[in-house]
């Protein structure tokens, strides 16, 4: 595999073994290549400046600059570089500030290493990973804290009645098989619709659809 052909990862720790442990997993797989290591917010936004990264691992509780402050300024400046978060299980209300800010990915640092260099293949292709244990906390923190002001309308102009229905079950937080049984459609078709509804509403990826979906109010707290 070409260094072209590589997904370029950048890891941002304030911890010196947390970083090393990355590392090693980051340097293990043939498809990956570690391009830099920053120690606090303000070094991870000099590393992304000066050099091609395409996925950040991100910690969020750092000096100087934390990372959901990082993130939201990588993305905005970087828009084709994505995030993946990562933190305690002791803070796993940083999930949705994280998610906020534009990172693609949240994940608990006690993820296996499978799931952590898989998740840096996942939001490297467009699509948005979110650590189960936490994917439900998520959902009712943005159900809870949005006002679920009147927009959804203006979401359903954009979709078809069945790709609005769609958006409607990405936000239960359910994997494409799951959302399949209950539409009585093929997992292929339901990953179409769904391409179809990030697409149509500028998306980058499945966890912004749940965001959306709760604070246009077309998803309600207590909706089945």
């Amino acid at each position: 595999m070409t260094d072209d052909e590589q997904i370029r990862v950048a890891i941002v720790d304030d911890r010196e073994l947390m970083r090393s442990a990355l590392r090693m997993m980051v340097e293990s797989q043939p498809d990956l290549r570690l391009v830099g290591e920053a120690a606090d917010g303000i070094e991870a936004l000099a590393l992304v400046r000066e050099r091609r990264v395409d996925v950040v691992l991100m910690d969020l509780r750092m000096p100087r600059l934390d990372g959901i402050e990082a993130t939201a300024r990588i993305v905005s400046e970087l828009p084709r570089t994505k995030v993946v978060a990562l933190t305690t299980f002791d803070l796993d209300d940083y999930a949705f500030p994280a998610i906020r800010a534009g990172a693609s990915g949240f994940l608990l640092k006690d993820a296996r290493a499978e799931e952590i260099v898989e998740a840096i293949r996942i939001v490297h292709a467009g699509h948005g990973v979110v650590a189960p244990s936490t994917t439900r906390r998520l959902i009712e923190h943005v159900a809870t804290s949005s006002p679920g002001p009147a927009g959804g309308e203006g979401v359903l102009a954009k979709l078809t009645p069945r790709e609005a229905d769609t958006l409607r079950e990405i936000a239960t937080g359910d994997t494409n098989a799951e959302i399949a049984r209950r539409m009585h459609l093929s997992e292929a078709t339901v990953k179409t619709h769904v391409g179809h509804v990030l697409a149509k509403l500028d998306l980058r990826d499945r966890v912004r659809a749940v965001v959306l979906a709760y604070e246009s109010g077309l998803v309600r707290p207590g909706d089945s």
